[in-house]
C-alpha cells in the first residue's frame, strides 16, 4: 500500500485548512472570518465538512482513509450513529464507511455547554473499487469535524486539479448544514448539485445563518457562478433582531455579496414551512416532555418580533424593490415551493424544525428543478 499524506490539494468544498501536529481540518469559513465568530455555535458548524471531499484520479481498488473524527452527543437524547464517508467513482456512488473512535463533543442543549474528549484515531475502509484509471470523491461526514491524516492506496492517487464544473456557493442554515440527512451525499444542496452536475460550496451552518456581515465579505471574495442564500429561520428561532434591524442587515448583506459578484445569478430563499414559527417569534427551546427531543417557540407576537411569516413578506419586497433599482440578476424563491403545507402532512418535521433525511431528497430534487433547471433563476 501507498501512504499519502491529506494535503490541500486533494480537498474540495473547503474554503481553507487548518494543520496539526497529524495532518489538516478542512474548514468551510477563512482564518480571518473565523477570527470575528462570537460563539462556539458557529465554530463548531463551519469546521464541520459539510459538502467537503477528496478528488483524486487512480487505479487503485482498495483505499483506506485515516482520520480523526468529532463526534456529537447530547444528554437526554439517544446517541447519533457515526458519520458517513461516501465514496463516489466516476459520479457514481460506490460506496461507505465509517471511522470509529475519535473525540466526542457532548453538548448541553440546555446551557450551550460543550466538553469535549480526545479519542484515536480511526480508519474508514474501501475495498473493491472498479479497476483501471477512475475519478474518485470522497464526501466526508456533513455534521463531524475531521481532522484527516493520509490516504493508503494500492496505486498511485493524483489530485484533481481546480474544478471545472459551474460553481454553486450556497449560505442556509442547519437544514442546508443537512441536519438529519443520512449522509453527506444526502443533504439537500449536495443533492441539488450532483443532480445539476455543480460544484458546491455549502456554507450552511446550523443554528448560524445570521446574516453575519463577515459571512457574507467571505461570500464576496469566494468564486462562484452561480449564489444561493436561504435566509430566516435562524434569525426567528434565536430572535436576533427585529423587523427594523432585519430589513437593512439583508440590504446590507446582499450589498456586500454584489460587491464581489455584481452580476452573478443570486437566489434569495426565503424559509421553508415550519408551523413551529410561521406566526409565532423565538427564541427556541428544547423540549424532552415526548421522551426525545423536539423543540418549542416561546416568544410573544408584535413589537416587530419576527415570525416566518413576517420574514417571507419582507425578503419577496426587498428582492422586488432592487431588482426594480437595477439588478435583474437578483431572484427569490419562496422557501414553501420546496416544502410547503402538503408536504409537511406526507413528511412531518421530526423534531418539529429540521427535515429527515426523506424531506431532503424531496428539497434537492425540487431546488435543482426550480432554480438550476432551464429557465430557472440560476440555469447556466
Amino acid at each position: 500500500m501507498i501512504t499519502t499524506p491529506v494535503t490541500e490539494s486533494l480537498l474540495h468544498g473547503h474554503l481553507d485548512v487548518e494543520h496539526t501536529g497529524r495532518g489538516l481540518i478542512p474548514h468551510r469559513l477563512p482564518a480571518d472570518a473565523r477570527r470575528r465568530i462570537p460563539d462556539e455555535q458557529l465554530a463548531i458548524a463551519e469546521s464541520q465538512p459539510s459538502g467537503v471531499r477528496l478528488a483524486f484520479r487512480t487505479r487503485a481498488t482498495t483505499l483506506a482513509l485515516h482520520a480523526v473524527p468529532t463526534k456529537r452527543a447530547y444528554p437526554g437524547v439517544p446517541d447519533l450513529p457515526d458519520g458517513v464517508y461516501d465514496l463516489r467513482v466516476d459520479g457514481r456512488p460506490a460506496g461507505r464507511a465509517t471511522v470509529p473512535g475519535g473525540n466526542l463533543r457532548t453538548v448541553d442543549l440546555a446551557t450551550g455547554r460543550t466538553t469535549l474528549t480526545q479519542g484515536p484515531p480511526g480508519t474508514a475502509h474501501f475495498t473493491d473499487l472498479p479497476a483501471g484509471d477512475k475519478s474518485v470523491e470522497i464526501w466526508l461526514p456533513h455534521t463531524e469535524t475531521t481532522e484527516l491524516i493520509a490516504l493508503d492506496s494500492d496505486a498511485p492517487i493524483t489530485p484533481v486539479a481546480a474544478a471545472t464544473r459551474n460553481r454553486w456557493l450556497h449560505h442556509g442554515s442547519s437544514i442546508s448544514h443537512g441536519s438529519n440527512a443520512e449522509r453527506p451525499t444526502g443533504t439537500w444542496p449536495a443533492l441539488a448539485a450532483l443532480a445539476a452536475g455543480l460544484d458546491l460550496t455549502n456554507l450552511g451552518f446550523g443554528g448560524s445563518a445570521l446574516l453575519d456581515p463577515f459571512t457574507a465579505r467571505v461570500m464576496r471574495d469566494t468564486p462562484a457562478d452561480v449564489i444561493s442564500v436561504k435566509i430566516g429561520i435562524n434569525l426567528v428561532n434565536v430572535d436576533v433582531m427585529r423587523l427594523r434591524a432585519f430589513v437593512p442587515a439583508v440590504h446590507g448583506f446582499l450589498d456586500t455579496i454584489r460587491d464581489g459578484h455584481p452580476t452573478t445569478p443570486l437566489l434569495v430563499v426565503s424559509p421553508l414551512l415550519c408551523p413551529l414559527q410561521e406566526h409565532t417569534p423565538g427564541p427556541l427551546a428544547p423540549d424532552f416532555s415526548s421522551g426525545t427531543l423536539r423543540f418549542r417557540a416561546t416568544g410573544e407576537p408584535g413589537g416587530g418580533r419576527l415570525t416566518l411569516s413576517l420574514v417571507r413578506e419582507e425578503l419577496a419586497r426587498i428582492v422586488e424593490a432592487r431588482v426594480a433599482e437595477g439588478d435583474p440578476h437578483l431572484h427569490h424563491l419562496d422557501g414553501r415551493r420546496l416544502y410547503g403545507e402538503a408536504d409537511c402532512e406526507e413528511f412531518p418535521l421530526p423534531d418539529g424544525l429540521h427535515p429527515s433525511a426523506e424531506t431532503h431528497r424531496v428539497i434537492g430534487a425540487r431546488f435543482a428543478r426550480l432554480a438550476f433547471a432551464g429557465g430557472g433563476p440560476l440555469a447556466v
